[in-house]
């Protein structure tokens, strides 16, 4: 099912009508509540939601406009948001940055795999990223692009894409816990009413894929084909692809990747675990 997408795709409230799943835990203390609504502003902004004002942060996130305009306040003496003097919006803080950059300073796997992913990618002249989920999303943590055909798209550490449709989510979603796994099929089968009959035998494919073979393939935009592995490592599920733009038939570069994707995955896991003891 490709569907051409340069960007990331939106947030809550978007036009193409996907909704995040809902993260609020019932139980929650004021103060707890009041932390996970500031964490859905900063969520909101996404590449090319580089600005935006309490109103337009109110209907991505389904807070009243007061909450909001009192959060924002808040992030901003915190130095989690900047207000532009001259539009009275927001834009994210410096601060953000930081964070990301102590995420991948603190990985043990991204230390383990960054290298061995960037030998193969330059040995075989092909994409190879590393990504983790976040919702019904897939997060680069990396992502290392040798293929020499031009794609649509660059793709970078942070950037998201959905997880309904790329091999990288479809591997996450075969080695993902039964009862996560099912929350997410609920919420594409509620917002994916008119495509789920194809999309759901799509993601029921490559979970068997993955299953029988290890991995799972996928070309969700024009003339990019991916195949990806699960890597459950470090406490969590994570990812691993390997992509090239090309005309080729799907059936043969995933029959050229695969062994290449999978002996990558040992490589990684063999040396994260040598590293762990």
């Amino acid at each position: 099912m490709p569907r051409p997408e340069p960007q990331d795709h939106p947030a809550d409230g978007s036009p193409d009508g996907r909704r995040p799943l809902a993260s609020h835990k019932p139980g929650l203390s004021p103060s707890n509540r009041s932390l996970e609504r500031g964490i859905e502003i900063l969520r909101a902004f996404r590449p090319g939601s580089a600005l935006l004002g309490n109103m337009e942060l109110a209907e991505r996130t389904g807070l009243s406009r007061s909450t909001v305009s009192r959060l924002t306040q808040t992030l901003v003496g915190a130095g989690f948001l900047q207000i532009d003097p001259r539009t009275r919006t927001y834009r994210l803080a410096p601060t953000v940055l930081s964070l990301a950059h102590a995420m991948r300073a603190g990985s043990t796997l991204l230390a383990v795999a960054a290298p061995l992913m960037r030998a193969a990618a330059q040995a075989h002249r092909i994409n190879v990223g590393l990504a983790a989920p976040d919702r019904d999303e897939m997060v680069y943590l990396e992502s290392i692009r040798y293929n020499p055909r031009p794609s649509l798209r660059s793709v970078v550490s942070g950037q998201r894409v959905p997880m309904e449709l790329t091999s990288l989510g479809r591997a996450y979603l075969a080695a993902a816990p039964p009862d996560r796994r099912e929350a997410l099929l609920a919420h594409w089968r509620r917002v994916r009413k008119a495509q789920w009959p194809e999309l759901g035998r799509d993601i029921e494919g490559a979970i068997d894929s993955v299953a029988r073979q290890g991995y799972c393939a996928a070309s969700w935009q024009p003339e990019v084909v991916a195949v990806a592995t699960p890597v459950c490592v470090e406490g969590g599920d994570y990812a691993l692809n390997m992509s090239v733009s090309t005309a080729e038939p799907t059936a043969g570069v995933e029959a050229r990747l695969a062994p290449l994707l999978l002996k990558l995955r040992q490589e990684i896991i063999g040396n994260w675990l040598a590293m762990a003891v």
